[in-house]
């Protein structure tokens, strides 16, 4: 073989792929445009080994298209002209071309829009492919013109058909156990193309029997799990850990956090945004939530890992069991929008120092009551600006700590509801 088994093996039609039925099934909306010999400009958004560049290919052999394959890695907007030109070329001569672009989102504003007219004129059907999230990469100009198709990792169902298929077409059987084809399966974390380089590389080594699961972790790296450190999966993980912590599901923060740290994440960025979680999610439901937070993180920047990484672990396991209350981060809002809304006002006169005898005839601190010298402790003394009404911010809950501190916050403003 001159070319890998993955691309020998790439389906021709869209009735040949494996997987993604909600797309391709009877009902699903690629499968009628091709039923309608009508194809729309589409994004295919999906992870590495889906099959984004083979079903470009398939829709193209299925609607019977000439297919031109580009990358944004590689090209740029002369490259971009000239395939316009040869597919107007093409159009004139009553063939229809299918321009497919591999990592669309690689394109900077100007050569996603250097694609418009051509899209907006019908010079070209365009299938564009991307792993990141096309509303956060792409012009929306781009997205206005195109359906937005969501191509999912293939299941361990599909990856078994695969790997008949190659066994069909290399008229050879894989010596591997049938917990081992499964296995080989989960390690591909549904990823084709991960999975029949693995099956060309089985299929030509000689083994002297079955291999099974044990074997097959031996000879055979797991694929790494997918998460970048910037990008759209990056923030999906970040957001599971944090949805996880506030429903108070321990086994699920704990795995969210796991997977970003087995797959290459930087520790001390989890620790600074569980810091934050302890600030707005626990607040003061547990005031020693920051504490720990803050002790979890200088104790992973002394040891590092593995040493540091249970601080991490406690961190997440006290997070998720602590009460929870953004009683804090709501009072901050308000307080925040308030003052701006409300100027340059001054404080009252009877809570301001008077250090000069020009101040004290102007009535600064005049009135004023050390609060400590009353017998409860609160004087209920108004220390709001003198034409503004009082305003509740903060408003404790009945969770945790909080519940004694609405105790003592009821207390005081007795007080200050008397005057």
């Amino acid at each position: 073989m001159t070319r890998p088994l993955a691309d020998l093996m790439r389906p021709k039609t869209i009735d040949e792929i494996v997987g993604q039925t909600d797309l391709l099934g009877k009902n699903g909306i690629v499968h009628r445009m091709v039923e309608n010999g009508n194809l729309s400009n589409l994004l295919l958004w999906g992870p590495p080994g889906c099959g984004k560049t083979t079903l470009a290919r398939a829709l193209a052999n299925s609607i019977d298209m000439d297919f031109v394959p580009m990358s944004a890695v590689f090209s740029g907007t002369a490259d971009i002209k000239k395939a316009m030109d040869n597919a107007r070329s093409n159009h004139n001569l009553g063939r229809n071309t299918l321009l497919f672009i591999d990592e669309i989102h690689r394109f900077n504003k100007t050569q996603q829009d250097t694609l418009l007219p051509y899209l907006e004129d019908g010079t070209v059907t365009f299938v564009g492919a991307t792993t990141e999230n096309p509303s956060f990469n792409l012009n929306n100009a781009l997205l206005s013109r195109c359906h937005v198709c969501v191509l999912k990792p293939l299941s361990t169902a599909d990856l078994l058909v695969l790997i008949e298929r190659a066994e069909k077409f290399l008229d050879k059987k894989l010596p591997l156990t049938k917990d081992a084809r499964e296995h080989l399966c989960n390690m591909a974390d549904g990823d084709a193309r991960f999975l029949l380089n693995t099956v060309e590389y089985i299929s030509g080594a000689k083994f002297d029997k079955d291999i099974d699961e044990t074997q097959l972790n031996e000879i055979v790296q797991k694929r790494a799990p997918m998460s970048d450190k910037s990008g759209d999966e990056h923030y999906n993980l970040i957001s599971a850990v944090h949805k996880s912590l506030r429903s108070s599901d321990v086994d699920a923060a704990l795995y969210w956090v796991a997977r970003m740290v087995t797959s290459g994440q930087d520790p001390r960025y989890i620790l600074r945004r569980l810091t934050r979680f302890a600030m707005e999610d626990v607040g003061l439901a547990d005031p020693n939530a920051m504490q720990i937070a803050l002790s979890a993180w200088q104790i992973y920047e002394r040891m590092g890992s593995p040493e540091g990484d249970i601080a991490l672990t406690e961190l997440v396991i006290y997070l998720a069991t602590a009460p929870k209350s953004t009683s804090a981060y709501k009072a901050q809002n308000a307080s925040y929008s308030a003052a701006r809304e409300t100027g340059s006002l001054m404080p009252p006169k009877n809570i301001l120092n008077a250090p000069t005898k020009m101040m004290k005839n102007l009535g600064y601190s005049n009135g004023y009551i050390y609060d400590p010298d009353t017998e409860s402790g609160c004087s209920g003394q108004n220390c709001f600006p003198e034409n503004m009404e009082r305003i509740s911010f903060y408003k404790p809950i009945e969770r945790g700590f909080e519940r004694e501190i609405k105790k003592r916050f009821e207390y005081w403003n007795s007080f200050r509801n008397k005057n």
